[in-house]
């Protein structure tokens, strides 16, 4: 059963699956699917090309799948794919991608809160949590479970890596390496997330070896091509140590450090 209040506007070619309720004053655009479970609250904007999956919820006033803040893009089609039960709060907006038949992205079981900015063309993992006003340039990359902490900046292009913290009102104008603790001004990393790698029960002997890693990317004594590969000389290669020289080694900002 789909439930839609009176005052919402739905275009008959929104495809719109059961269990799906609409919230007062509304408006769900052509060419959207709304998939099974999910609540759209109040005067909520849906523009066209937006795909939303399965139990999600989105907050008053959001607007999801406006075109790209980008001089570049000429309304060709592009849109917004959200995954399943992901909570957008107040007034964030996600807007379409920049690139022709491309998508913003954002996976599943995300918590994004009020006055959240997703710019053009931006991916943002699973199980990501996003605080107030945080804003977002084009093409950034947020990594599974990753923390942006309230008001932080995020220059374009620039990836966060998984598990990581970043403090509030910071701005990210480099990679922020995966596992890693990171504030100040001009942002550096102050070392390894421990208490975010507990809470999400890695092991002891894993946060160990981490803690090795990052003391060695962090050393004074050493660039970032030199420690890579004391890591590699010295370190067992575990899937995380693997993960942080993939970062790395991806890395076309350069990245944030100690």
């Amino acid at each position: 059963m789909k439930e839609f209040a009176k005052s919402a506007i739905v275009d008959t070619k929104a495809i719109i699956e059961t269990g799906v309720t609409i919230g007062p004053y509304s408006i769900i655009e052509k060419d959207v699917v709304i998939k099974k479970g999910t609540h759209i609250e109040d005067h909520v904007l849906i523009k066209a090309g937006t795909t939303i999956g399965e139990n999600n919820r989105i907050c008053h006033s959001a607007l999801l799948g406006g075109d790209p803040q980008d001089i570049k893009y000429k309304g060709w089609k592009s849109g917004v794919e959200i995954g399943d039960n992901n909570i957008i709060r107040e007034f964030v907006t996600i807007h379409k991608a920049s690139v022709k038949d491309s998508i913003t992205k954002v996976g599943n079981n995300c918590f994004i809160m009020a006055y959240v900015h997703i710019a053009h063309d931006c991916q943002i993992g699973n199980n990501v949590i996003i605080a107030n006003a945080t804003q977002m340039g084009g093409f950034v990359k947020v990594e599974d479970y990753a923390f942006l902490s309230a008001l932080v900046p995020i220059h374009q292009f620039s990836r966060i890596g998984g598990y990581s913290i970043v403090g509030g009102g910071f701005r990210i104008v480099k990679d922020v390496i995966p596992y890693a603790l990171a504030g100040s001004e001009p942002l550096r990393i102050y070392g390894l997330n421990v208490v975010g790698l507990r809470r999400n029960n890695f092991k002891k002997e894993t946060i160990s070896i981490l803690k090795i890693a990052f003391n060695i990317i962090l050393s004074k004594e050493l660039n970032t091509v030199q420690a890579v590969e004391k890591i590699k000389a010295t370190l067992p290669q575990i899937p995380e140590i693997k993960n942080l020289l993939r970062f790395i080694k991806e890395s076309k900002r350069g990245i944030a450090k100690g």
